[in-house]
């Protein structure tokens, strides 16, 4: 068992412009979030946002309180959100037992108690991304599905943008601090999120690709709306997005993401739309 965190410090965005390919993905992009037997996570400095994934595959991984919380347990004083995007696996947190399915999320308040994670067939190992933020109070946990999820159905095949955002771990579901995280599913010959793109000053975000073949790539957008960059990126990898930057993808074949907010509000009505041919 291993755990490993690196921290990310915020860029301001007019340092962020001359930034090059090297140090855009040193800064913002998160490579390696699974690897067996290990938690892996990155600290980062927009909104405290914790990202990260546990794969326990020959024993338990627990969720340890890294130094830079100064905190007796990880989630003394923050919430934390968890998908699993691997085969059935089990998330202990203190005496509560919630068994997870493949795309099956969990929600965990704040409180001073140990969280385990584990795999039910190492041959099939639970894959636990998690995103966490700190927390001014505690609510319940809860395991939460795609029946109990709002969807809204977006975009059209037309537009290579059809695709269905299952709101999950929301304040319309259930509630929390400042955490907010969904899974948007892609339908087979779109590959555009999130278009046209936006920005919200108030929350920074960050995104999880998943289901995308080994021989596939996706192309993530960011930076000011009139100062774009982009970051090529595999599947089952995360990126950090500022709240200036503008969050949005293309791909060689159709996949599936995991959006998660933190910041000082869950007002989804205050983004800032960019036309599309506004875009630089």
């Amino acid at each position: 068992m291993k755990t490993n965190y690196e921290i990310r410090y915020a860029a301001h965005p007019e340092d962020a412009r001359h930034y090059d390919t090297a140090r855009l993905r040193r800064d913002f992009l998160i490579e390696r979030v699974f690897a067996e037997d290990e938690v892996n996570m990155v600290y980062s400095m927009y909104d405290r946002m914790v990202v990260g994934g546990a794969m326990p595959v020959n024993e338990a991984l627990p969720l340890e309180a890294i130094d830079p919380l100064k905190a007796p347990f990880f989630t003394t004083r923050r919430e934390v959100g968890i998908y699993n995007v691997g085969g059935t696996g089990e998330v202990r947190v203190g005496d509560e037992v919630f068994t997870l399915d493949f795309k099956e999320a969990l929600y965990i308040g704040r409180g001073d108690r140990e969280v385990w994670f584990s795999s039910h067939d190492p041959k099939k190992p639970a894959k636990f991304y998690f995103n966490s933020a700190t927390a001014h109070a505690s609510y319940p946990c809860r395991k939460v599905t795609k029946q109990d999820a709002v969807v809204a159905h977006m975009g059209a095949l037309e537009t290579s943008n059809e695709r269905n955002i299952n709101k999950m771990l929301v304040n319309q579901v259930l509630p929390t601090c400042q955490l907010q995280m969904g899974m948007t599913e892609l339908a087979p010959g779109s590959v555009w999120n999130t278009m046209p793109a936006h920005t919200h000053s108030r929350r920074m975000e960050a995104y999880f690709y998943f289901e995308l073949p080994d021989d596939q790539a996706v192309c993530h957008f960011m930076g000011e709306p009139q100062e774009t960059r982009h970051i090529w990126m595999r599947g089952e990898q995360a990126v950090l997005s500022p709240e200036w930057s503008i969050h949005s993808a293309a791909a060689t074949h159709n996949y599936t993401f995991i959006w998660g907010m933190g910041g000082e509000n869950l007002d989804y009505s205050d983004q800032d739309f960019t036309a599309i041919t506004d875009l630089r």
